[in-house]
């Protein structure tokens, strides 16, 4: 296995159809709730231990996952409500080293919570007509609301495959 995609790096070739758009969407919708239950038993040390040689720790990944979400919420209300915006990318690797990423993961696992709901929320509402809406990001080129919905389904189950994975081989 690839520890650093357990899952594969994402792929998407076929259409994007209102039935996969829901699947992804059940997706986002399910990753707070199953980070929650693959983390609950966990002790602060299991916490501390990087999912793979090199990689972040099960803290520093569930961290990551509130930083990166609000980023793709607010990636969504911008292609939503603006013309194809440039969006803003940020340095993951440098944010998963500040001093936040040392707090207690039940911060980020609450702020999920409510990120996901109302960024949930926001997806049910769309239009077919918003899956075509776009973005520009300065390193990937354009990408539409509705790849970007995919994306981050993927995105969510990566991250959770990391925790999952290391628990898995330690016997957690």
């Amino acid at each position: 296995m690839d520890h650093s995609y357990p899952i594969g790096k994402f792929e998407f070739s076929g259409e994007i159809t209102s039935s996969v758009i829901k699947n992804w969407i059940s997706d986002i919708e399910e990753l707070p709730r199953l980070v929650r239950d693959a983390v609950k038993h966990l002790d602060q040390n299991q916490l501390d231990t990087p999912y793979r040689i090199g990689g972040w720790t099960i803290r520093q990944v569930i961290h990551h996952l509130a930083d990166s979400h609000m980023n793709a919420y607010v990636r969504f209300k911008l292609a939503l409500t603006e013309n194809n915006p440039v969006i803003k990318p940020y340095e993951e690797a440098e944010w998963a080293e500040l001093s936040d990423y040392k707090l207690p993961i039940d911060i980020s696992l609450t702020l999920l919570d409510a990120l996901h709901a109302r960024w949930t929320s926001l997806l049910h509402s769309l239009q077919p007509t918003d899956m075509d809406k776009l973005f520009t990001h300065p390193d990937s080129g354009e990408v539409s609301v509705g790849e970007n919905i995919g994306i981050y389904a993927w995105h969510g189950r990566h991250h959770l495959a990391h925790i999952t994975s290391l628990c898995g081989q330690k016997g957690w």
